[in-house]
């Protein structure tokens, strides 16, 4: 459990402020490879369906950089330091390594299926774990968060279904 460096007049007790901060921040470590995830098959999806992937990519991309913001701010709303540079992402993400030698729609819908699946499941984590603490800001903004991963995972899936059904049964 990491101190809480600033000061606040925030009503919840530190402890829970430092425990949340330290949930969020490695939520944040997630998202951030999430993001760059996202990215990564913005830029390299190749195939007929290159224009449709290409663009929905980007379009997630740009809702998980909200989420970023969401979680970053209320780490500092906590009172804590939103830790979000590259070094402390790539030590704290839980997310698999991005295959960096895929190309086709199909290997980028699986992974980003697969990337998209691993951040939803922590995010609800998270959600039951601020309720616990009862940390009620926080877990909304979970729950938002979680709203928004299962609908672009949904879209990924949706966009490719036999690719993803394919790689579930191997």
């Amino acid at each position: 459990m990491s101190p809480i460096p600033h000061d606040t007049m925030n009503d919840l007790p530190e402890n829970v402020r430092s425990q949340v901060s330290d949930l969020l921040n490695n939520l944040l470590a997630d998202a951030i490879d999430l993001q760059t995830q996202t990215k990564q098959a913005h830029w390299n999806v190749k195939g007929p369906q290159f224009i449709a992937l290409h663009k929905l990519f980007d379009e997630i991309d740009e809702a998980v950089e909200e989420y970023v913001d969401l979680l970053a701010e209320r780490v500092v709303q906590l009172g804590g330091i939103a830790e979000g540079t590259a070094r402390v992402v790539a030590e704290r993400s839980e997310l698999p390594e991005y295959p960096l030698t895929i190309s086709t729609g199909e290997e980028h819908v699986w992974a980003l299926s697969s990337a998209l699946s691993g951040f939803g499941e922590r995010v609800r984590r998270a959600i039951d774990q601020t309720a616990d603490l009862d940390d009620i800001g926080s877990s909304d903004i979970c729950t938002e968060i979680s709203r928004g991963t299962d609908k672009w995972l949904w879209f990924v899936e949706a966009h490719a279904e036999g690719a993803v059904k394919a790689h579930l049964k191997t």
